[in-house]
């Protein structure tokens, strides 16, 4: 029999709500809606969109949230029921649903309905129609070229899915720095506030403040006789000053080398040296929770290059600097004041770099992608289309630039004609949620984690998030009642969930405004994009058939990367891959699900690398370290292992040992051994859980069979610490 947390709708009774924690008053009235939503026999997801929308507050209880979301579907065969269904009202104001209304028999045919029903249509047009479908979108975010392509794609031996944009010439930071259509230089691009300052009024950049303050680091760039191409890196907090910074270096005709604030000097030497940064910006510190955190002698014990050292605390003096290094004040004194704000764009081809971002060294030296000025349009154009951005949005996604949500921020939202949200400070504080409020934010990005916090904490309660259309989500696996929760806090909008990578420049799958979204799970590939899961053999399945396996995408996508810097493109992704249309399929290395229902589940990777907490790790590299914590092990399989009731992998090792298992306190000895080296390798990897095993799994030519681990740790409980 069912608990109450699950029973049907139709046997919930007002006694239910109020031991789920409704007072009196609230749970009489919550019934009557549930009688209302029973209606005319309502099927589950209508019943559950009339009470989300009509009926659930977010000060109820969650446990009332839950009771009911369950209710709804209890019984229902369904693996991934709507959480969220589109109003036809709603969809028609959406940018791909105002397209639709105007031109969809135009772009469609007469098979065109209305915004909703004609969706799936509008996906398929964007790959058989990219002359037309990107034109569109070019069109719709004002994108200009100063010297305009001979067309959209075409094909080309030297890339694999064709060559976009042949001939274009542009700049994407000077893009930014112009009004959209219907927008004006005096608008906001920028509005902000410190961590410690909640009370006080927002700060706002307009268009054209931050236009000229772009240009007076530009011209200061230009006075440290740099050859035009060269690579200069971030690494400081994602404020104000490293937005300006990011996009003076683009427009100057210079490469940005992201380096995330959080990494030591060892991960810092690395990206430098592969990049062969010629200058560096930094701050002193970062200013977090009430602490000081070193970051500029991070930089010096990296041994980097000349660097320009910004004060966290405005302008306090900075002291010990090495010999050739400049604060802040005096590089943007260098500047020409008399000219200071005038700065003309460096036109580069399509295909010139823009950005050099890494993967998170999977297997020891990460993996250096460039970006170039094609790739921001694919950010900006999934931010247009999947996360609906219109002009005039506020955008806020904590985030870094040293990882590429940071530079899809600066994109989706500028390129978008809409204000990018910035708090200098913790997302994982009530100061944020008030930041959210008052920034009166439209689309607020998140990664699980985050959201985690923000459900144990309780720090967003009484703030009034009515102002969210929709949440977007990536970086790691996501848990079906975090985000239902999530959803509750602004009146129930939708999660948008986003997979990608950043040698695609934006997503692969995703969702949609203009369908229905399932809590955890993907509606739709990305727009212009093909994807294949692939069976056991390595051949695509059908793509409208349910199944499960390594995902492969076409070859033909928007803004993706065309080289490494320090690996070989085609064999990481092209190479002993099968063929569709006569095209080598692109590899990616998730393993996919499509259910019945045409949702897409990720179930991690392929191979045998992990997502812990938004962040790619080899399970070898993890091992290595593990291996020489203590003379007793003979040797450790590291496998991330979702919890029950899906989230983000948990870090296991199986550890064996040179002779009997020792008692459970040493296990658990082990385990902070374990936690301890591992803070080497990165201070977020932590151990769930050590798990002795007899020996480890392998194949006949000795590899060991991490998957099967895996599955069985999934699958049981397994005695473990």
């Amino acid at each position: 029999m069912a608990t109450a947390a699950h029973k049907p709708l139709a046997a919930i009774t007002a006694a239910d709500l109020a031991a789920a924690g409704a007072a009196a008053d609230a749970a009489a009235a919550l019934h009557s809606a549930v009688r209302t939503a029973l209606g005319g026999g309502a099927s589950p997801a209508a019943a559950w969109a009339e009470l989300s929308r009509a009926a659930l507050r977010p000060d109820l209880p969650f446990a009332v949230h839950r009771m009911l979301y369950y209710g709804c579907f209890a019984g229902s065969p369904s693996a991934t029921p709507p959480a969220w269904t589109p109003h036809p009202d709603e969809a028609a104001l959406t940018n791909v649903g105002r397209v639709l209304e105007a031109r969809g028999r135009a772009l469609i045919g007469e098979a065109y309905k209305d915004p909703i029903t004609s969706f799936r249509d509008f996906h398929r047009f964007s790959n058989e129609n990219p002359e037309a479908y990107w034109k569109l979108v070019f069109e719709e975010m004002g994108i200009t070229f100063s010297v305009e392509p001979s067309c959209i794609l075409r094909d080309s031996d030297a890339h694999p899915g064709g060559q976009w944009l042949p001939g274009a010439v542009l700049n994407a930071a000077g893009n930014c720095l112009t009004a959209k259509p219907g927008r004006n230089s005096g608008d906001v691009a920028i509005v902000w506030r410190d961590e410690g300052k909640d009370s006080e009024p927002l700060n706002f950049v307009t268009l054209e403040e931050l236009r000229k303050k772009v240009c007076l680091v530009a011209n200061a760039l230009d006075t440290l006789d740099l050859a035009k191409g060269s690579a200069i890196a971030i690494d400081m907090p994602m404020n104000v000053n490293a937005v300006v910074i990011y996009l003076a270096i683009v427009l100057a005709g210079y490469v940005v080398v992201s380096i995330a604030d959080s990494f030591a000097a060892p991960a810092i030497s690395t990206r430098l040296k592969i990049s062969e940064a010629k200058a560096i910006f930094t701050q002193d510190c970062i200013l977090r929770d009430d602490k000081e955190l070193p970051l500029y002698s991070r930089v010096v014990e990296a041994k980097a290059p000349m660097a320009i050292v910004i004060p966290a605390r405005g302008s306090t003096p900075i002291k010990g600097l090495r010999t050739d290094d400049l604060s802040w004040q005096d590089f943007l004194g260098r500047a020409d004041r008399t000219k200071a704000d005038i700065y003309t764009a460096v036109e580069q081809p399509a295909y010139q770099f823009s950005n050099i971002l890494f993967s998170s060294g999977t297997t020891g030296e990460p993996k250096a992608i460039p970006w170039t000025h094609l790739t921001p349009l694919k950010a900006a154009a999934d931010g247009w289309c999947h996360m609906d951005i219109r002009r005039g949005d506020v955008v806020a996604w904590p985030t870094n630039l040293g990882w590429m949500m940071g530079p899809w921020l600066v994109y989706a939202s500028l390129l978008n004609g809409a204000s990018m949200a910035l708090y200098n400070g913790s997302p994982n504080s009530s100061g944020f949620a008030k930041f959210v409020q008052d920034a009166k934010v439209t689309m607020l990005g998140v990664v699980p984690s985050i959201v985690r916090t923000w459900k144990n904490t309780d720090c967003t309660a009484g703030f009034d998030w009515s102002t969210i259309r929709c949440f977007s989500s990536t970086g790691e696996a996501s848990s079906v009642d975090d985000y239902l929760w999530l959803m509750g806090r602004a009146c129930y909008k939708p999660v948008i969930e986003y997979c990608g990578g950043t040698e695609i420049g934006g997503g692969f799958v995703t969702g949609s405004l203009l369908q229905p979204q399932a809590l955890s799970a993907f509606s739709t590939p990305a727009m212009g994009c093909n994807m294949f899961i692939l069976d056991s053999n390595g051949n695509p399945l059908p793509q409208d058939s349910a199944g499960i396996g390594e995902l492969a995408l076409d070859p033909t996508l928007f803004g993706s990367s065309t080289t490494l810097l320090n690996a070989d493109h085609h064999e990481v992704y092209f190479s002993g891959m099968p063929q569709w249309n006569a095209k080598v399929l692109r590899r990616h290395g998730d393993e996919f699900e499509r259910t019945v229902e045409g949702y897409y589940r990720a179930h991690g990777r392929a191979d045998d690398t992990m997502n812990l907490g938004g962040i790619k790790v080899s399970s070898i590299e993890i091992e290595r370290i593990c291996n020489r914590v203590n003379d007793t092990i003979l040797e450790t399989a590291a496998i991330g292992v979702p919890p029950v009731g899906g989230g983000p992998e948990q870090l296991t090792i199986a550890v064996v040992f040179r002779d009997q298992s020792p008692q459970a306190e040493d296990l658990n000895q082990l385990k902070l051994l374990f936690n301890s080296a591992l803070k080497k390798l990165n201070p977020l990897f932590k151990v769930s859980s050590v798990v002795v095993v007899p020996s480890l799994p392998r194949t006949a030519s000795n590899k060991v069979m991490r998957r099967v681990l895996r599955k069985e740790f999934t699958q049981a409980k397994p005695s473990k610490i």
